[in-house]
């Protein structure tokens, strides 16, 4: 038969072990939940200096002209333009159907995406460029990076063949050559023609001698 008083004994040493991992647990709960409210901290101020970067971002690129769909009046602006930008899209154009139909799209496209610069020249009117760029067809849209053009998006060939593209459509193409930037995009970086030559746009002593004339 069972002592009772070492069944007690034993019950007592029950009740202090429980105890004492019930304590031990305690404190590492409270541990965790200091820890997580400092790293909810850092991760709070984190995301206060990302917002305040990006705002002085944007700052700095509205003041550059991006968000709204520009004209260039001549071929010297171009150049100052495509220096002061990381990132910009430029479509040579002339007074026809197709254009317009790009100038919508693109229109809409320098609001969403304020990182890049939307810009327009009259190929006509720009001959030197239109030489030096290599451009025939219109619509033709230069995506320049860095001030190098790094990739061409001429005609509707690669919006479907038609008109009747989908502002999205265009976006998913400038999306593929990185020239913008929006959720989803590692998905659409697929690899691009490595065939493609980039040429310079940098202006050069040549230029200056051609818009002077």
């Amino acid at each position: 038969m069972e002592n009772p008083q070492v069944k007690e004994i034993l019950e007592k040493q029950v009740l202090t072990v429980a105890k004492a991992v019930e304590d031990k647990l305690d404190d590492e709960i409270a541990a965790f939940e200091r820890l997580d409210t400092d790293d909810l901290e850092v991760l709070r101020e984190r995301r206060l200096q990302q917002m305040k970067k990006m705002a002085e971002k944007r700052s700095h690129w509205i003041g550059l002209g991006h968000g709204d769909y520009y004209e260039i009046p001549n071929e010297k602006e171009f150049f100052s333009i495509v220096k002061a930008s990381e990132r910009v899209v430029c479509h040579f154009y002339r007074d026809n159907w197709p254009c317009k139909v790009m100038d919508k799209h693109l229109s809409i496209l320098a609001k969403q995406h304020i990182e890049t610069r939307f810009v327009k020249i009259h190929a006509e009117k720009s001959p030197y460029l239109a030489e030096k760029l290599r451009i025939v067809v219109l619509p033709t849209l230069a995506l320049i990076k860095n001030a190098k053009v790094d990739d061409y998006v001429v005609g509707f060939d690669e919006l479907g063949g038609t008109d009747g593209f989908s502002t999205e459509e265009l976006e998913e193409r400038l999306a593929k050559a990185q020239v913008i930037k929006f959720e989803g995009e590692s998905s659409l970086n697929s690899s691009r023609s490595r065939g493609q030559t980039k040429r310079s746009v940098r202006q050069s002593s040549n230029a200056d001698s051609s818009d002077s004339e």
